[in-house]
């Protein structure tokens, strides 16, 4: 939120010599946080001129300038820049006339881009300054022709006209800076300068006038506005109150004055119309969103209401946007006019013959104008304070704000015509024992100080019926405060929050880490070990991510309210997000990436349904029956690590090729996440897993005991490959990509208990060569793992280090060589004791596999 600081002073008294640095930091005091400063960029001489002569010069490019003489002075005075009162300035404009008064930059001034204002030859003559249009000072898009004073309303006739050499900067507004906040979503009443001049005043104790107070409200009555909610989200209606005002006879042609458009821009936005201005210049101050109507183009009265099947609407912005049956509506006999608290229609909008204008304040529920917004992806100065909340009982002093400032900026008359459907508000009252301010803060806060805090944010404050205990009635604009705790936060934010005090806590002896995140962060140091770069992905997929890894939409989670309606489904797999993760990357040039994350994903069923349990009151422990209950109503969230790998492994340099990933570094990459947990990984070859390349993808397995405790078995724990080249095409990654997803739940599970130190002997090693032909079908890792089994304890590594198929060996078969290392851990190893261990190597070959040991 930005706050002009002459605005923010109309409301709130400021210390005359006041700073912006100074209103942020008393802002800050009271729970804001500070962003920046906003300033005007135009600085230097930059004064009212006034036309003396204006000569049309036709030059040989086709192009007509303008020779003027612009007095920039009164008469026999020095100028803003210490020239002469009178100044030869060339102008491509031709919107002025000889005696109209113009804004003039002189030498010396700075205009924004760091443009700077010099005397300058051009087109025969030397240009001693520039005649300023509103895009050049950044006041706004206008760009056809220069700035006239007169028809900003100052002139003679509105009793407004400037002296030639005054200040132009102070005339515009432009000497007026903005303090931008950041407004928490709680506290949506602060999206206002009535709500921001209210916070100042808490902070500092200046006195505080609200500008809902000071204006003497009307109403109108005729117009029909019906509101008709037949679908209520939640069980709330999605209008409950609208205010209606009309104003006839305004003048179209009347321009926004310039404190206004300043003010605006100041506040990030831009001069549209008188209309429109002043519609959004109210709401700045109010907090309360309006709308304007042309009247002469409503059909009817106004219906409030939900969408119908099939209905469409073009918005303001000339989209032509297709309703859901959840969208709220202003409607009138034509059909939809309006989303409701998010945009309005093309159809009824003002424009330069509107005349006759229909004001709208209304009072929309926060969840309808929320989930409208993100349905379309329209978010809106409007639907920003509608889905905070807005204060129910302003609607009415901001319709009449409204009318006043086009009855005196817009030279129109006050109408009976409107409707008064003010929305109902009830406070509901909070219970506070102070004793639980101290309690919850750990301060030393009296019952004084807590009772003055909660009364100066404006709560009515009653005793209740014990000692030592308030009953609190919120003001209307304060829809966040609803519990105890609530009303503590207000006394520590206005009591100070330096008077809690920072204490370290020490951790009980005893206590860490538990067992799965002390491996679930070893894992992670493992992977970044490895060279991969963790990333942190957003849950949410649509139905395209889900269908190209297979998931079946019936057996996704899908959220009743997602953020995004696109992406409704909560995620079954890690990997969609990756590749959205490198589509991200890619697109910024970052074409080498290795990534991983670790999460949790979570795991649907076809028919289920998730979050049924009722949730429990908040005022006390839930029984642990009904957490039990509670967490069986959610679906199973095992946690997994997944990677992807594209570009290069190994960058391309002097003396080296380069080598781009491939299914085999995400195979090594998923074994050495595997191995961080003490779990050794089993590859299988497998062609059927969705996403991935028939051809380049293995399942990897685990051995887990048997149920009977007799044995073991192998149990599948992820994939890793290559993915399927129409995935990679279609994701616009570039090359191969590979990736691997891990069960690193299920393998913490049955990791063992406690870490099995190998024991390092101090006796030499004895490496011999092994040399099998097996058939061409045999996987060279299922052979290691028979080899390895059948030597025994003596082999203390293996490892594949040739495979070899041509001459020599036989027809459908291929030579796999292995590197072996036998150590004792006791004694010096004789070469025959090792031997003797790889021959029992090879006949466990031979018996799984049919292997030969070549000579």
């Amino acid at each position: 939120m930005r706050i002009p600081l002459s605005w923010l002073g109309e409301h709130v008294a400021l210390p005359k010599d006041v700073t912006p640095e100074q209103v942020h930091a008393d802002l800050v005091r009271v729970g804001f946080e500070e962003e920046s400063i906003r300033r005007f960029e135009s600085t230097g001489p930059i004064v009212v001129g006034e036309v003396l002569s204006r000569e049309p010069e036709p030059q040989s490019n086709g192009k007509t300038i303008n020779w003027c003489q612009v007095r920039v002075a009164p008469e026999g005075q020095q100028a803003a820049d210490g020239g002469e009162d009178v100044r030869g300035i060339v102008c491509g404009a031709h919107n002025f006339e000889a005696g109209d008064k113009v804004v003039v930059t002189l030498p010396g001034a700075v205009l924004p881009g760091d443009f700077h204002i010099t005397p300058r030859k051009t087109y025969g003559h030397v240009s001693d300054g520039m005649i300023a249009s509103a895009r050049e000072l950044a006041l706004g898009d206008d760009h056809d022709g220069i700035i006239v004073l007169s028809r900003l309303g100052f002139s003679a006739e509105h009793g407004t006209d400037p002296e030639v050499g005054a200040d132009a900067l102070d005339l515009l507004g432009m000497r007026d800076t903005a303090v931008e906040i950041n407004v928490t979503p709680d506290r949506g009443y602060a999206f206002s300068v009535r709500g921001v001049a209210r916070e100042y005043s808490h902070a500092t104790g200046a006195q505080f006038t609200d500008p809902a107070t000071a204006i003497e409200i009307g109403a109108g009555a005729g117009f029909p506005v019906v509101l008709d909610d037949q679908a209520p989200v939640r069980g709330n209606e999605g209008c409950t109150g609208f205010i209606g005002r009309v104003v006839r006879g305004v003048d179209p042609s009347r321009p926004t004055p310039a404190w206004m458009v300043s003010r605006l821009l100041l506040a990030g936005i831009r001069s549209l119309s008188l209309e429109v201005d002043i519609s959004n210049y109210v709401m700045l101050e109010f907090g309360q969103p309006l709308h304007a109507y042309d009247l002469n183009k409503l059909t009817g009265g106004i219906t409030v209401r939900r969408a119908l099947p099939g209905e469409t609407l073009v918005t303001l912005d000339g989209q032509d946007r297709a309703l859901h049956a959840e969208d709220l509506l202003i409607t009138d006999e034509s059909g939809p006019i309006g989303l409701a608290g998010v945009m309005g229609g093309e159809s009824t909008k003002t424009d330069e013959t509107t005349t006759d204008v229909l004001i709208e304040a209304a009072s929309f529920d926060p969840v309808s104008i929320a989930r409208t917004l993100r349905r379309h992806k329209l978010p809106s100065e409007a639907s920003k304070r509608y889905e905070r909340g807005v204060d129910p009982l302003v609607a009415s002093a901001a319709a009449q704000r409204m009318v006043d400032l086009l009855v005196e900026l817009g030279g129109g008359t006050v109408d009976e015509l409107g409707t008064n459907i003010v929305a109902p508000f009830e406070s509901v009252p909070v219970t506070l024992e102070l004793s639980r301010v101290n309690g919850l803060l750990g301060t030393d806060i009296t019952d004084d100080e807590a009772h003055s805090a909660i009364e100066m944010i404006g709560c009515g404050v009653e005793d209740g019926t014990a000692a030592g205990v308030l009953v609190v009635t919120p003001p209307s604009w304060r829809s966040d405060l609803t519990r105890p705790a609530d009303l503590v936060e207000e006394v520590a934010r206005i009591v100070g929050y330096d008077r809690i005090p920072s204490v370290l806590p020490v951790a009980p002896a005893g206590r860490g880490r538990t067992r799965e995140q002390r491996l679930r962060r070893r894992a992670a140091d493992t992977a970044a070990a490895f060279g991969l770069d963790e990333v942190q992905i957003y849950p949410f997929l649509s139905k395209a991510q889900l269908g190209a890894f297979g998931v079946p939409v019936n057996e996704a989670v899908r959220l009743a309210n997602p953020l995004d309606g696109e992406a409704p489904y909560l995620r079954p797999t890690l990997l969609p997000g990756l590749v959205t993760a490198a589509q991200r990357n890619v697109s910024r040039g970052l074409t080498d990436l290795a990534l991983v994350e670790f999460g949790t994903v979570f795991v649907g069923a076809p028919g289920a349904e998730f979050g049924t349990a009722e949730v429990p009151p908040l005022a006390a422990r839930p029984s642990d029956e009904k957490l039990a209950e509670l967490n069986s109503s959610l679906p199973v969230q095992p946690l997994r690590a997944a990677g992807l790998l594209l570009g290069h492994a190994i960058a391309k340099q002097p003396g080296e090729s380069g080598r781009e990933f491939d299914w085999a570094d995400a195979i090594d990459a998923a074994r050495a996440i595997a191995g961080a947990v003490s779990a050794e990984l089993f590859i299988e070859q497998d062609s059927t897993v969705p996403g991935f390349h028939p051809g380049r993808t293995a399942l990897l397995t685990i051995e887990v005991p048997t149920a009977d405790g007799t044995g073991v078995a192998r149990k599948i724990v992820g994939v890793a490959g290559e993915l399927l080249p129409e995935l990679v095409v279609d994701s616009h990654l570039p090359g191969r990509v590979a990736a691997f997803d891990l069960a690193l739940g299920t393998l913490i599970e049955h990791a063992p208990q406690a870490p099995t130190p190998t024991q390092l002997s101090s006796y030499p090693a004895a490496t011999q060569d092994l040399t099998l032909l097996v058939d061409v079908s045999v996987p060279a890792e299922a052979v290691r793992a028979a080899v390895v089994a059948g030597a025994g304890d003596l082999l203390e590594h293996a490892r594949i280090v040739d495979d070899y198929r041509g001459q020599g060996v036989p027809e459908g078969q291929r030579a796999l060589t292995f590197a072996l290392r036998f150590r004792a851990p006791d004694r010096t190893l004789k070469a025959e004791e090792a031997s003797e261990a790889k021959l029992a190597g090879v006949a466990a070959a031979e018996t799984a596999f049919g292997a030969k040991l070549r000579d």
